[in-house]
């Protein structure tokens, strides 16, 4: 599906939030949520077919054709929290005239659409997630340290990214890659940002179907933009508190939802999702057993089979 309309849209704080959008003028809409944090989604997705549907993606602030891009390490990054991304949203949806819409989105894009969800309830058609994630304390503990006992050198080498003083615990090691992401020295970021995808593609690269190299395969400038907000949500959290969005789900009462999981996802294990559906009566859960995080065929014919469902709805 080819964009037919584009902008930047001033959110405020001095941030320009790049949109692009597709499909029928008359069809369901549906907004991409991508992954990340800071790892634009480029183009209207595979899954959605232009007759029946309107899509709608964006950049989220830092990253891809936005701008201020968090890859100069003199962007203040204090405008840059979960609060101010559910706000673009919603500033997105006012700004292009769309009463409610479809949200599809994984991993981190599925803890932004469960948050924005929370938050304008009536401003939400349907929601289809794949990888689950809340990105509450316990699942960033897990994908940064508690995996590091399937790959202990691994892990050990990601600690060592950061100098001895920061590598008191897992808070001070996220911090401490933080600060270096925002070091004047170039040099100094790349070597940061290289270890850090580094853990990210061992524990990518064990799963089924999992691609050695998924993260640092891309562009330098988008691996240093991503590593930058990744560490900067998640030495804060992702400024969330604790588990809100499981505490808060019966906001999302009434909002059918597939939630598609692979059953051998190391990164992001599946308990999450399961315990979201607990507490979400309208979620149905998909578990693909041959998939990880990076997905497999089958998951492919599962998400493809959820979003025809919706736009027949």
């Amino acid at each position: 599906m080819e964009p037919d309309a584009q902008g930047l849209l001033d959110v405020g704080d001095g941030n320009l939030v790049f949109w692009e959008a597709g499909g029928s003028p008359h069809g369901k809409p549906a907004l991409i949520v991508h992954g990340g944090p800071g790892s634009p989604s480029d183009g209207l997705g595979r899954y959605f077919d232009p007759a029946r549907y309107r899509v709608v993606n964006f950049h989220q602030r830092g990253c891809g054709k936005s701008r201020p891009s968090a890859l100069d390490p003199a962007t203040d990054m204090r405008s840059n929290t979960t609060a101010h991304l559910i706000a673009d949203m919603e500033r997105l949806r006012e700004h292009l005239g769309i009463e409610t819409w479809l949200l599809f989105g994984g991993s981190w894009g599925s803890t932004l659409i469960l948050a924005y969800a929370e938050r304008y309830p009536h401003r939400v058609s349907e929601i289809v997630l794949i990888g689950v994630t809340t990105s509450r304390p316990a699942e960033g503990e897990w994908l940064y340290q508690g995996v590091g006992r399937f790959l202990p050198a691994e892990w050990e080498s990601f600690r060592d990214g950061v100098p001895p003083a920061d590598r008191t615990d897992l808070p001070a090691i996220l911090r401490g890659y933080a600060t270096l992401m925002a070091d004047p020295d170039p040099e100094v970021r790349r070597r940061a940002a290289v270890t850090w995808v580094t853990w990210e593609d061992a524990v990518i690269g064990h799963e089924s179907n999992g691609k050695p190299d998924s993260y640092s395969d891309q562009p330098l400038d988008d691996l240093l933009t991503m590593v930058r907000i990744c560490a900067h949500y998640f030495s804060n959290n992702v400024f969330l508190d604790g588990d809100i969005i499981l505490r808060e789900a019966h906001k999302l009462a009434g909002i059918p939802a597939v939630l598609i999981h692979g059953r051998l996802d190391l990164s992001s294990p599946l308990d999450t999702a399961w315990q979201l559906t607990k507490v979400w009566p309208a979620a149905d859960l998909v578990v693909v057993d041959d998939a990880g995080h990076t997905g497999s065929a089958a998951m492919s014919d599962a998400i493809r089979a959820a979003v025809d469902r919706f736009s027949r709805a």
